[in-house]
């Protein structure tokens, strides 16, 4: 005789689930402590090891860092050592809180220029606001921000931007960026306006081009032996194994390197005279020169309403995706919510140094990642490199080239730009993700960063909510009667066989949710109407 077993618990009551979770609220609160503090699951298997390999990384992304930022902050329309502030908090705050051993927090080249248009639009509005003050207005803001988003967990919202949107926001900044630079790589001066569209200010440079100085001589100079030693050291690299490491070690020196003999023409031929025969960066203060306790000036936060969502937006996605995708290559997973509370304390943290906000540089990381770092730890000794340059290299800063600064940016920002393999596959993948990467581009080119991202985001969710609610539903029919596939499938177009008379067999491709119930019961009976009759 079968017996019929029927599962079937009886609820539990709210009186009783509100004990259990009662008696188990100091565990909960322990827990979520250690969470806020990931070093605290590491630091006590920390060794010499470790040390070692941490300060060799540490070390080579501080020598990196140092000039990509203070070139950063004149995107920013900053002063260089904002930019140094700004590099220096966030190497050495994250080790702290974050859960990537890879990543490097500080100034990125997207959010330097929202900073950059930001600074522009509200000094033009207000002439007594400070664009330090703008910077630390912004970081402390968007810090408070990101802080309370990862606390209350609000890290799912990264996974609704596919990256074909952000690939394509990417590329559309570095191609903006690589416009405004134009001016400063060739020593042309206000004549061209860097703040309008990339389409203006491109024609705006050749109709000026004419006013171009001997700054050309540097950045054009500069630029290319940027890209000489980078595809000659990669190129080195593995066909001389024995010199591998040491072609790698002056790959990455290589902005330094730059920035060095650049600047060293740059007083050579500037002594005797009275003024430089190029632009240089001039004065640079020794130390943390701008620090002081911030506050929040809402002038500045009406101001820059439109431009504030943009720049939490890239501190979040660019952060964890960069975060994310060093995580798989190095086996370990990084905690978003954690990711987004680190750079939010960071920021925070980077107001009271007069830091501008900052965030995980993709560059930077995977310099990290390549020159064997074993935990965020690393970052303290950026951060000494950092502190270094501020206290003792900053006399020689006076003859920095601003043509030289234009190279590094141009030169970084050059990996933002979306390979054609990249392409290749988004457009195997999807065709739509493609399309909304080519708009996201153009808009980007042809309006502003800030409607470029705005643009990448709405399609996005445009087009989740499109597939959310009209899925697809398929009629499947037999192959080899083993298995069923769709009946519209040509891959397996020869080797379908009927279903039995009466029998209709539907697959909808996603779940079956409020938004998409009705329209998926509409085409299944649609469909048993077209078969039936």
């Amino acid at each position: 005789m079968k017996e019929t077993v029927v599962v079937d618990y009886p609820p539990i009551p709210l009186r009783q689930q509100c004990r259990y979770h009662l008696r188990l609220f100091p565990h909960y609160i322990r827990h979520y402590c250690i969470t806020l503090f990931p070093i605290i699951q590491w630091i006590h298997r920390y060794n010499l090891s470790w040390l070692l390999q941490d300060m060799i990384a540490g070390i080579t992304v501080g020598i990196v860092v140092v000039p990509q930022s203070m070139a950063y902050a004149k995107l920013a329309n900053l002063d260089p050592q904002y930019g140094l502030y700004t590099a220096f908090v966030g190497a050495a705050i994250y080790c702290f809180f974050g859960t990537s051993k890879d990543i490097s927090i500080g100034p990125i080249s997207t959010v330097s220029l929202l900073m950059g248009e930001a600074v522009n639009v509200i000094t033009t509005e207000y002439p007594d606001i400070t664009g330090p003050e703008i910077g630390v207005t912004l970081a402390l803001f968007a810090g408070i921000v990101l802080v309370v988003i990862g606390i209350i967990r609000l890290g799912l919202i990264v996974d609704f931007i596919p990256g074909p949107a952000i690939a394509g926001f990417m590329t559309g900044s570095a191609i903006t960026i690589v416009c405004a630079q134009l001016p400063a790589l060739t020593g042309i001066g206000p004549e061209v306006e860097t703040h309008g569209s990339p389409f203006h200010v491109l024609i705006e440079f050749f109709i000026n081009l004419r006013y171009t100085q001997l700054d050309i001589a540097f950045g054009l100079v500069g630029l290319i032996l940027l890209y000489a030693i980078r595809f000659g050291c990669k190129r080195f690299e593995t066909r001389l194994e024995k010199f591998r490491k040491s072609f790698f070690y002056f790959n990455i020196m290589r902005n330094g390197l730059i920035v060095f003999f650049g600047t060293l023409i740059s007083f050579l031929i500037s002594i005797g005279k009275t003024t430089t025969p190029i632009r240089v960066i001039a004065t640079v203060p020794a130390g943390f020169d701008a620090m002081g306790i911030p506050g929040l000036n809402f002038q500045v936060i009406r101001a820059a309403i439109s431009t504030l969502p943009s720049i939490i937006l890239i501190l979040i996605v660019e952060h964890v995706s960069i975060a994310k995708s060093f995580g798989r290559i190095s086996g370990y997973t990084i905690q978003p919510n954690q990711e987004i509370l680190a750079i939010g304390i960071s920021n925070i943290v980077g107001s009271f140094f007069g830091a501008y906000p900052a965030t995980g540089a993709f560059s930077r990381t995977a310099i990290m990642a390549r020159s064997g770092v074993r935990t965020p730890l690393a970052g303290i000794f950026s951060a000494a490199v950092v502190v270094l340059a501020l206290y003792a290299l900053t006399p020689a800063f006076y003859y920095v080239p601003n043509a030289i600064l234009a190279a590094v940016v141009i030169h970084a920002v050059s990996d933002l730009v979306s390979s054609p393999t990249y392409l290749k596959e988004v457009w195997c993948a999807n065709p739509v993700e493609l399309f909304i990467w080519i708009i996201t581009v153009l808009v980007t080119f042809f309006v502003d960063i800030e409607v470029g991202l705005y643009t990448a985001v709405g399609l996005s969710l445009a087009t989740v909510l499109v597939h959310l609610a009209r899925p697809q539903v398929h009629s499947l029919v037999r192959v080899q009667s083993h298995y069923y596939a769709d009946e519209k499938d040509p891959n397996f177009s020869k080797k379908m066989e009927p279903l039995p008379p009466g029998l209709l067999v539907m697959q909808p491709v996603d779940s079956i949710l409020y938004p998409n119930a009705e329209y998926i019961s509409e085409v299944i009976i649609q469909t048993i109407k077209e078969r039936t009759r």
